[in-house]
């Protein structure tokens, strides 16, 4: 694996190597947690903890900038673990393997087999390098580490006043170098689940397991609009066309691992009258080439790969199966509707994140999201029809709010002026689809002045994800002149 310490700015990338030796998956972020406090009391800075686990640096303002109004760099510690089918790796135990790859629009880190972890890593190490240094000239200095951010936001929802003293927020989660965000997308997850009829599986049967993969997944966010295919979708589209042509009968469906990752993979076990055979597999074949033909450019790599497994037992009734397949295929996904106000952006969409059996029920379970709260309501009452009028118990969970555009923002305006300072052009203002923290603090600290901003991240939650390393020394240059222009405290 390549020495990432050989790459600039030297302090930032000698830290992200340091944390992808670090298992940090979220929900089981405890040993990333007591590395980053041990760090910072190695430096000699003020750390605590919360009760939810949130870690809270602080550090003095550089000689002269006391007057300043206090920065909060913002970042979360946790990853997206997500990996190839082919990789050995346990995430609670196995350390990140980034490399440096060559491709025709320039150098990047990306991971071997899994998620980089660059999604907030570098955001977190910049947060940590700027601690580290003694020559950047900033004001009175915080940085907020939380945790949990991508299963739940555990850390922002737990955010109590009082912690912090700054008056400026600066979230480092963003994923695209000329870009500067001041607003997001809330959103809400949402759960059915099925009660499984079972029957003792007919006479003269053949099983298999068919498995679909090689999907590019992705973000369910910022990837949401790009045709990226949802295997859960396409598995479940060719099981009901099949099962309405041949005397086919569902044993076990799953699919995808994480509600906020574009499903990569998904798998089925079923038995299928040894008669209707061959039939299937002819069936099968125009499918994948159907899927070939019409995803190819996108979605270039599909498998649909089927084996013989052990003889089943017992299978989904014909009535359970005929109501999960049509309710799962009814079910929106994907782009629901795009922005009126801001080209270009999407407003409210939808991914089937997980389809799952467990025991004797089937849950799936998706994440809606919005820049509006109508928005998210109108997609939360069709999840709940189509499930609901399949006899599914459908349960809504963990809505967090949006992140508002302020037009006004005053720390909005010193990014942008910063950055066409720097480098003679103008960045897009933009509003991200995806749920930044940024709105959830809003709750504790309401008059916090917000901006994020960052470097690019090109498939973050899949095991493609990479970082340029060209635009993390832009975003680097970024941060180090916005902190230095920080102005004074208001004299009333």
């Amino acid at each position: 694996m390549s020495n990432l310490s050989q790459l600039q700015p030297s302090a930032l990338w000698q830290l992200f190597e340091k944390i992808c030796s670090i298992p940090h998956p979220s929900k089981h972020e405890q040993k990333i947690s007591a590395w980053i406090q041990a760090w910072a009391q190695e430096q000699g800075l003020v750390v605590k903890e919360d009760a939810v686990g949130n870690i809270f640096i602080k550090k003095a303002a550089t000689a002269g900038m006391e007057n300043c109004q206090g920065v909060i760099l913002q970042a979360h510690m946790d990853m997206v673990p997500q990996k190839n089918a082919d990789t050995d790796h346990d995430f609670l135990t196995d350390p990140i393997k980034p490399y440096i790859i060559e491709e025709t629009d320039g150098q990047w880190v990306t991971a071997d087999g899994t998620t980089l972890g660059a999604d907030n890593g570098i955001g977190l190490c910049s947060a940590l390098a700027v601690l580290a240094s003694d020559d950047i000239a900033h004001g009175p200095l915080e940085v907020l580490v939380t945790i949990d951010e991508e299963a739940g936001m555990t850390g922002a929802f737990g955010l109590e006043a009082g912690w912090l003293d700054g008056d400026i927020l600066i979230n480092t989660d963003s994923e695209q170098e000329g870009e500067i965000y001041m607003g997001c997308a809330g959103g809400i997850d949402a759960e059915a689940t099925f009660k499984l009829k079972f029957e003792d599986v007919p006479e003269k049967v053949t099983s298999f397991t068919l498995s679909i993969s090689g999907l590019k997944g992705g973000h369910s966010g910022v990837d949401i609009h790009t045709g990226r295919a949802n295997a859960n979708k396409l598995l479940v589209r060719f099981l009901l066309e099949a099962s309405q042509q041949f005397d086919l009968r569902l044993v076990d469906l799953n699919g995808g691992s994480l509600r906020n990752a574009i499903p990569r993979e998904a798998d089925s076990s079923f038995v299928i009258a040894t008669k209707d055979v061959e039939a299937f597999k002819v069936s099968l074949a125009d499918y994948l080439a159907t899927l070939r033909a019409t995803l190819g450019r996108v979605e270039t790599d599909i498998e649909l790969l089927l084996i013989s497994p052990e003889i089943f037992d017992e299978c989904w009734s014909s009535e359970t199966q005929a109501t999960i397949l049509n309710a799962l295929n009814a079910c929106p996904n994907g782009v629901v509707r795009m922005s009126d106000d801001i080209e270009g952006i999407v407003e409210t969409s939808l991914n089937l994140g997980v389809i799952r059996c467990k025991g004797r029920n089937f849950v799936a379970m998706s994440l809606i999201r919005s820049l509006h709260d109508d928005g998210r309501l109108m997609v939360e009452s069709m999840v709940k029809s189509v499930f609901e009028l399949a006899g599914a118990q459908v349960e809504f969970s963990g809505a967090y709010p949006g992140w508002k555009p302020d037009t006004s923002s005053n720390i909005m305006k010193n990014v942008r002026d910063t950055y066409q300072q720097l480098f003679n052009k103008v960045p897009e203002i933009m509003v991200i689809h995806a749920g930044l923290e940024c709105g959830l603090f809003k709750t504790a600290y309401p008059n916090w002045d917000m901006v994020s901003f960052g470097p690019t991240i090109k498939f973050p939650h899949s095991p493609d994800e990479k970082v340029n390393i060209d635009a993390v020394g832009l975003y680097w240059q970024l941060l180090v002149a916005v902190l230095k222009n920080i102005p004074e405290k208001s004299r009333l």
